[in-house]
C-alpha cells in the first residue's frame, strides 16, 4: 500500500485541523488513478508529494478518522446493498455497470462532498463496503480497497470514474448510476442512425425530473466505443447539449443516470427502464411510442419511420414542403385572442389577492413571490411604469400581498411576457379550470385539424408566452374536450422570447428534426413570424377575427383556418 501522510497544516468544515491521508492499492496504481494523483508519481521526496497531495485535494482532504466515520460507512454500505439490488434487476450483471453516490454531510457543500464508488471488473452482488474506493470531489483517491486472494483480481476502481465526474461537475449530482441493463441496450440498436430517444403521454415519465404525462422525454444517445474512458467527451457534449436530461444512452451499451441523491437517481433509473421496455414492446406490436395515442407505426416507401418526412403533393400537382412537426401559436391562433384578454385575464387580474392569500405559506407560491420579487427589483431599476418595492416578508403578509397585486396588476395591464408573471398566471388558472369557473376556448376547426395531423404522424407542439402550465390547462378543459391527447409538449417563455430568432433554434434542436424547415411554424403575429423564417422554419401566419393588422406585403402564406393548411 501506498501512504501519503502531510502534516495537519490545513482545516475541516469545523475548523479543526486535518490529516490526509491517502491508501493506493500500488498494483493498479497506474490503472486506475485520475490525473490529479498520477502527477505525484514523477515526485521522489515524500514530504514534497504530501505537500502536492495536499494542495491537491484542498477542502477535500480528511482524516482518516473521517474516512472511517459514519457516514462515510454508512455510503460504502448502501453502495454495496443497491449492487445487489441492480444485480438483481439485470442492472450490473457481468461485472458490468457501476454506481458512485456522494457523501451526505450536512456541514459540507455537495461540491466539497467526498465520493464513493464501486470497483471495476468484480461481482457486484458479491460486494461488501470494504470494497468501495473513497474519492475527493476532483477524484482523487482517499481510500481503496485491499488485495484479495486469488481467484479475485487486484481492486481496480471503476472504469466510469471519469464520466461519474463529469455528471458530478456539470450536474451538481448527488449519486450517478452506469446500467447494463437490456432494454437500455435495445432501445438504442431499434433505429441506429438516431442520436435520441423520444416518448410522451406514459404515466412512468412523470418520474423523470421537470417532466409531465403530456410532456415529451427526450434522451440523448452517444455512440459506444471500446474503452468506458473514451466515452468521458461525448457524454460532457450531451449534458451540455441538452440541459435538461438527467441521463445519456451508450448506443449498444447502456445508460447513464444522475439524480439529486441516490434515491432521485434510483427512481428515475426504474423509471428510464421501464419506458425502454415499454417502447420495445410497442415498437414489437407495430405501435409508435413517440406519439401521444401510440398508434400504429407508419411506414413510407417500405420504410418503417417514427414520424412523417415525406413531402406531399397538393391539387396543382405541387411538392409542398417536408413537414414531420408543427408548432403551434395560441392566441389568435388556436384561440381567439378575446378569450384571453377578456376571460383569462380578468379571472387572475381579480383571483391574485385571494390565491395569494389562501396559498401564502406553500412552496410553489413562495417560489412565484420569489421570482416576482426579482422581476420588480428589475423594473424598479429600469423604471418600468407600475413597478412598486415589495417589502420584506417581516412585514407581515397582507403588506406583502398588497405589494404584490399591484405590481401583477400593472403587469397584465401592460400585457408582459415574462415568466414571474405567466408562472403565476398559471396557478390561479389551474384553480379556476379544476373549480370548472373556466373552460378553455378553441376555433372550431381546430380539433379535427389536431386529430388529422396526429393521425398522419405530424407531431404537435404548442409555443405561448403563456407558462406550459397554462397551456396544457387550456387544451386540457376546452370546450371540444380534452385535446392533450394530439400535442406532444409545450414550450413557452423558458426557451426564449417569442420574437428572438435564437427561441425558434431551440425549438428546433428539441424537437428531433433533420432541418429547421421539417417545422412548420403558425403565429398571428408578424415579428414571431420574421423570427421563426430566420431560425429557417417554415412559416404561415394565421388570420382570425380580432387579429391585428400585419404590414403591406408581408411576404408570408396566409390562413383562415386550419383547414386550409
Amino acid at each position: 500500500m501506498l501512504r501519503l501522510q502531510s502534516n495537519p497544516t490545513s482545516l475541516s468544515p469545523a475548523g479543526n485541523p486535518i490529516t490526509s491521508v491517502i491508501n493506493v492499492s500500488s498494483s493498479s496504481l497506474r490503472e486506475s488513478i485520475p490525473g490529479c494523483f498520477l502527477s505525484l508519481l514523477s515526485l521522489s521526496k515524500p514530504t514534497t508529494m504530501a505537500a502536492v497531495a495536499l494542495n491537491g485535494l484542498k477542502m477535500a482532504a480528511t482524516s482518516q478518522a473521517y474516512l472511517e466515520s459514519t457516514p462515510v460507512n454508512d455510503t460504502r454500505k448502501l453502495l454495496s446493498d443497491l449492487c445487489r439490488h441492480f444485480y438483481g434487476l439485470g442492472w450490473v450483471s457481468g461485472t458490468g455497470g457501476s454506481i458512485t453516490i456522494k457523501v451526505h454531510d450536512e456541514s459540507i457543500p455537495k461540491p466539497q462532498q467526498l465520493i464513493v464508488m464501486s470497483p471495476s471488473g468484480v461481482q457486484k452482488e458479491r460486494m461488501v463496503p470494504e470494497d468501495m474506493y473513497v474519492l475527493s470531489p476532483s477524484g482523487c483517491f482517499l481510500s481503496s480497497p485491499s488485495p484479495k486472494p486469488y481467484p479475485n483480481k487486484p481492486p481496480k476502481c471503476s472504469d466510469c470514474a471519469p464520466l461519474f465526474l463529469k455528471a458530478y461537475l456539470m450536474r451538481n449530482a448527488g449519486a450517478v448510476i452506469h446500467s447494463h441493463g437490456m432494454e437500455s441496450c435495445i432501445v438504442t440498436m431499434i433505429d441506429p442512425l438516431s442520436k435520441e430517444f423520444r416518448i410522451t403521454h406514459m404515466e412512468m415519465i412523470k418520474g423523470i425530473q421537470g417532466h409531465g404525462y403530456y410532456d415529451e422525454l427526450v434522451v440523448p444517445i452517444i455512440e459506444n466505443t471500446a474503452y468506458e474512458r473514451e466515452l468521458t467527451d461525448a457524454l460532457a457534449e450531451a449534458i451540455e447539449a441538452y440541459p435538461k436530461t438527467t441521463a445519456v444512452l451508450v448506443r449498444n451499451h447502456g445508460i447513464y443516470i444522475w439524480g439529486d441523491s441516490w434515491i432521485h437517481a434510483k427512481t428515475q433509473a426504474e423509471c428510464y427502464h421501464y419506458l425502454f421496455d415499454a417502447a420495445i414492446k410497442l415498437y414489437q406490436l407495430g405501435l409508435d411510442w413517440s406519439t401521444p395515442d401510440h398508434g400504429p407505426i407508419k411506414k413510407y416507401g417500405g420504410k418503417t419511420n417514427m414520424s412523417v418526412k415525406a413531402g406531399t403533393v397538393n391539387s396543382n400537382h405541387e411538392t409542398e414542403p417536408s413537414r414531420r412537426c408543427i408548432v403551434l401559436d395560441i392566441e389568435g391562433t388556436t384561440t381567439p385572442i378575446s378569450f384571453v384578454t377578456d376571460v383569462l385575464f380578468p379571472f387572475a387580474r381579480n383571483n391574485v389577492s385571494r390565491h395569494l392569500a389562501a396559498t401564502y405559506e406553500t412552496d410553489e407560491t413562495q417560489d412565484d413571490i420569489k421570482l416576482l420579487r426579482t422581476q420588480v427589483q428589475n423594473d424598479l431599476e429600469q423604471g418600468i411604469v407600475g413597478a412598486v418595492p415589495i417589502p420584506p416578508d417581516d412585514a407581515g403578509k397582507e403588506e406583502v400581498i398588497a405589494a404584490l397585486v399591484a405590481n401583477v396588476e400593472a403587469m397584465i395591464k401592460a400585457d408582459r411576457k415574462i415568466t414571474a408573471l405567466k408562472q403565476l398566471q398559471g396557478h390561479i388558472w389551474r384553480t379556476g379550470f379544476q373549480n370548472n369557473e373556466l373552460e378553455g376556448v378553441v376555433f372550431e376547426d381546430v380539433p379535427e385539424a389536431l386529430q388529422k395531423w396526429h393521425a398522419s404522424g405530424i407531431k404537435v407542439y404548442i409555443y405561448s408566452s403563456g407558462s406550459r402550465l397554462a397551456q396544457r390547462l387550456l387544451f386540457g378543459y376546452t370546450n371540444h374536450g380534452d385535446l392533450r391527447k394530439y400535442l406532444c409538449g409545450f414550450f413557452d417563455t423558458t426557451v426564449g422570447n417569442k420574437r428572438e430568432t435564437k427561441s425558434y433554434v431551440e425549438i428546433t434542436e428539441s424537437v428531433g428534426v433533420d432541418k429547421p424547415s421539417e417545422i412548420l411554424f403558425v403565429t398571428d403575429v408578424y415579428q414571431e413570424a420574421v423570427a421563426a423564417k430566420a431560425a429557417g422554419l417554415e412559416v404561415i401566419i394565421s388570420i382570425r377575427p380580432g387579429n391585428g393588422p400585419l404590414p403591406d406585403n408581408h411576404g408570408f402564406k396566409t390562413i383562415t383556418s386550419f383547414s386550409d393548411i
